[in-house]
């Protein structure tokens, strides 16, 4: 039996070692394809800005020709009041402005299929970025388990199958999180950075040509960019662990996120408080915050309602948090088999946090009628453990 281990011990290392090494250079080429994505973003505003530019100058010409050839047809006409000279003139603008127009129309054409090729390439590497993630991420979910001891991980694998391989969802449910901040710093701060290097390099170019009037328009625009930067640093940060929640508690943080929210996804919401307010455990409170935040994205992210409303009640041995909206809703029986597809990743990874803090959690809805999530969480879990 002991030598039957020692051979799936090594046969373990060696899967480790092997996997270990591709996800360092599945790391190398996510790294890689996310400099490149924003190198072909700042790409595709600038040939997106210059497109702006030719429409416009195209839009321009086609007045100026329209007139030119107006102008030509009335000269030609009257033989009376124009000699041959005006004719002639009238003439080599309207061709002039022809062919000019022709030569932009050209250019329009090339810079929209420029753009059109950027967008389709940007596309592509954005999907090879997405499965990059998913793939290092069931590497490190992997990894987790096979680093353990061998029978150490027997038990888990046992005790998971009772469970709903709880251990599993926690650990894919962190590498989620590790996701979705990597993609947030992607978006913001790395693509404002990206942007201001840019800039930067264009100011210098403007110095070169002394052109110091339009230096410091774009000094003053750099500046917005830099404090927009810090809002979306804020932003992750704030994401991460809201200050607010130790210094001001449950309630304030959670109408500040709702208000955002509001702003941000442009849905009407609602917050109500019920019972007597107090402060909880600082591990329970940030847990009821995540809770609903969850709650809150799922809702715009999979039901698109026009509104989602959140009661959170303080009763003497427990918390309930209720939150509703009328979006699409869906058959709460199908949520395990979507959840395979990760439609509803997001719900069950709830229910596992809930059943953490020894609480329960209902889910009711149907196909568009919204849906309604009852969160009830003891407080005098507090109490047994103090």
């Amino acid at each position: 039996m002991d030598n039957q281990v020692d051979v799936i011990d090594r046969v373990i290392k060696n899967a480790i070692k092997v996997m270990e090494e591709s996800k360092y250079q599945i790391y190398e080429i996510l790294d890689s394809s996310r400099n490149e994505a924003i190198a072909m973003n700042a790409e595709l505003q600038m040939v997106m800005d210059q497109t702006a530019e030719i429409c416009d100058k195209v839009d321009e010409l086609e007045r100026n020709y329209r007139l030119a050839r107006l102008r030509l047809t009335d000269v030609s006409r009257d033989f009376v009041r124009y000699t041959e000279e005006d004719i002639k003139q009238a003439y080599e603008k309207a061709t002039q402005m022809q062919l000019e127009l022709m030569m932009y129309r050209e250019k329009e054409g090339y810079l929209k299929t420029r753009r059109d090729d950027i967008q389709k390439r940007l596309r592509a590497i954005e999907g090879s970025v997405e499965r990059a993630e998913t793939i290092g991420s069931q590497m490190s979910v992997a990894l987790e388990y096979l680093s353990g001891d061998l029978s150490q991980v027997t038990r888990i694998l046992e005790s998971a199958k009772t469970r709903q391989l709880l251990g599993l969802k926690i650990i894919l449910a962190q590498e989620e999180e590790r996701k979705r901040i990597a993609r947030e710093i992607h978006d913001g701060p790395a693509q404002s950075l990206a942007n201001l290097v840019l800039r930067t390099e264009i100011v210098e170019r403007m110095l070169n040509k002394q052109e110091f009037e339009m230096v410091q328009n774009e000094i003053v625009d750099l500046k917005s960019q830099v404090r927009f930067g810090l809002e979306e640093i804020r932003k992750v940060i704030f994401n991460l662990r809201p200050m607010a929640l130790d210094d001001l508690g449950l309630v304030p943080t959670l109408r500040k996120f709702i208000h955002d929210y509001e702003d941000k996804h442009r849905i009407k919401t609602s917050f109500e408080v019920r019972g007597l307010e107090r402060r909880l455990r600082s591990a329970m409170e940030a847990a009821i915050y995540r809770l609903v935040q969850e709650a809150f994205t799922n809702a715009a992210k999979h039901a698109h309602p026009s509104y989602v409303t959140c009661e959170l009640t303080y009763d003497e041995e427990e918390v309930r948090v209720i939150v509703r909206d009328n979006g699409f809703g869906f058959k709460v029986e199908s949520l395990e088999e979507k959840s395979k597809e990760h439609a509803h990743f997001g719900l069950l990874g709830m229910q596992e946090r809930v059943e953490l803090l020894e609480g329960r959690m209902e889910i009711h809805s149907a196909e568009n009628r919204g849906t309604r999530i009852v969160i009830q969480i003891p407080t005098n879990v507090e109490k047994r453990e103090e």
